[in-house]
């Protein structure tokens, strides 16, 4: 291991492969990616009807089928359609990387469909990005929840960060059975917005903050939101156009608000990047809105159309896998001497996790082009804990993870007991712990570069 000659350095040696790695997982995010957006797609899912917070430019009433616009859906799913939909585009749309719930309500103020949602979707589509968009009232409570259920990365809208200015775009808020109104109601959002993002962000979250620009209310103010925004550790920052027409039936649009102009939102943008990152390309969707960023293919996949009786879900998951490491790669995994490889491992950084405790491992392309990160695989764990790890519960998951990364050449852990050494084994899939607590990154191009000079195999080391 190379030797940093002092604290600080070794920090920002540090910090600078923390943000690679969040680089690297925000890559297959269209709304968080620049160089994402016209790769991958995503699919929002229409299952959280109501709302907490009443902001003066929204109205969900109202729906056109040609309109982008948040709040507007043509459907809404429950938590069974919405996961049955799901998994018919992600057979249709192999791109599909992220499946989001953005409303059209908020999707905290619909805590019990909204779970039970990403439950299902955990259960079933192992293989894809969750997101969530949210108003952020609600959000202290559900931090844990959501890490636990796999959510990644969540946008917070945050038009405001100063009681007075909120008070002009907010009507009311309903929380813990109470109304609040005026300075009472933006003093609580803005404190409880802050506790949410904060509490993400120390999860390892991805957090990118929403901001509405409405001209004369906010728009001295957005540098101020930027700034904070950056300093709590957010990812990214949107600052969006308002969309304030008069048939939508808001408020800014019936009493006359401006909207910004493009050159207003472009000037903003560049002042607040001096901050944090901008974004650039959003689209302002529909949420249900489907396909890549600027297109939206929902009204190709009505709830009609949803078969009674999905098609098995695995060869989905294995091919989606394939056309993203190609997309990554730009075309060398599909050399032959190319490989996918599956890491146990908490952070993306290190080969940190036991086989036996892991519940996700990220896949990983080995090509020409490097090692590229391609996903993650929800997998049940092998054993509950250490001390808790039931023959019968450990054979069943273990069939279940076979299953699962049977597309995968080598699995890399920190240790592997010997049992599931044998199992993968017999299964052709190489268990490797020679690289524990080592860079992922690093023990992967060393093995890869064996790999190679070995004509495609590697004598298999002793158990951990």
């Amino acid at each position: 291991m190379t030797s940093c000659p002092s604290s600080a350095g070794c920090s920002g040696q540090s910090q600078t492969r923390v943000n690679e790695q969040l680089a690297r997982k925000a890559a297959q995010h269209p709304c968080y990616s620049v160089s994402g957006h016209h790769r991958f797609a995503r699919m929002h899912l229409a299952v959280a009807p109501a709302c907490n917070l009443q902001c003066h430019y929204c109205n969900r009433k109202y729906d056109c089928s040609n309109e982008s616009r948040p709040g507007v859906v043509s459907e809404l799913l429950l938590p069974e359609q919405a996961v049955a939909k799901a998994r018919q585009v992600a057979a249709a749309i192999p791109q599909l990387s992220v499946v989001g719930i953005a409303g059209p309500g908020d999707p905290l103020a619909n805590i019990g469909r909204t779970f039970q949602t990403l439950e299902l979707l955990r259960q079933q589509l192992p293989d894809l990005k969750l997101c969530l968009s949210t108003n952020g009232l609600m959000l202290p409570d559900v931090v844990d929840r959501l890490v636990d259920v796999g959510v990644d990365h969540v946008t917070v809208t945050m038009n405001a960060l100063d009681p007075a200015v909120a008070e002009k775009i907010y009507a009311w808020l309903w929380y813990d059975g109470e109304r609040y109104t005026g300075r009472m109601a933006a003093d609580l959002l803005i404190e409880r917005q802050a506790e949410g993002i904060r509490k993400l962000i120390e999860k390892g979250v991805l957090v990118k903050i929403n901001s509405v620009l409405i001209p004369g209310i906010n728009d001295q103010h957005m540098q101020a939101v930027s700034q904070q925004a950056g300093e709590w550790g957010a990812f990214l920052h949107n600052i969006m156009p308002l969309i304030s027409r008069p048939e939508h039936g808001t408020v800014f649009g019936l009493n006359g608000q401006a909207e910004p102009d493009a050159e207003m939102v472009a000037s903003l943008r560049q002042s607040c990047g001096i901050s944090m990152p901008q974004m650039t390309h959003c689209h302002q969707c529909r949420a249900d809105a489907i396909g890549m960023l600027g297109e939206d293919r929902n009204a190709a996949f009505p709830l009609a159309s949803v078969p009674v009786n999905p098609p098995p879900y695995l060869p989905v998951l294995h091919q989606r896998t394939q056309l993203h490491a190609s997309i990554v790669s730009q075309g060398e995994s599909e050399e032959a001497d190319a490989c996918l490889v599956a890491v146990a491992t908490s952070q993306g950084l290190a080969v940190d996790q036991h086989f036996g405790h892991a519940d996700r491992f990220t896949l990983y392309s080995l090509s020409a082009a490097g090692v590229m990160q391609v996903g993650q695989r929800f997998t049940p764990r092998y054993c509950r804990s250490p001390d808790d790890c039931e023959p019968e519960d450990a054979a069943q998951n273990m069939e279940a993870l076979l299953e699962l990364l049977a597309d995968v050449s080598a699995v890399f852990c920190a240790r592997i007991g010997l049992t599931p050494w044998k199992r993968l084994e017999a299964a052709g899939i190489e268990p490797q712990v020679d690289g524990a607590w080592q860079p992922v990154e690093t023990v992967l191009a060393q093995w890869w570069q064996q790999r190679k000079l070995a004509g495609g195999e590697i004598s298999i080391r002793g158990v951990a």
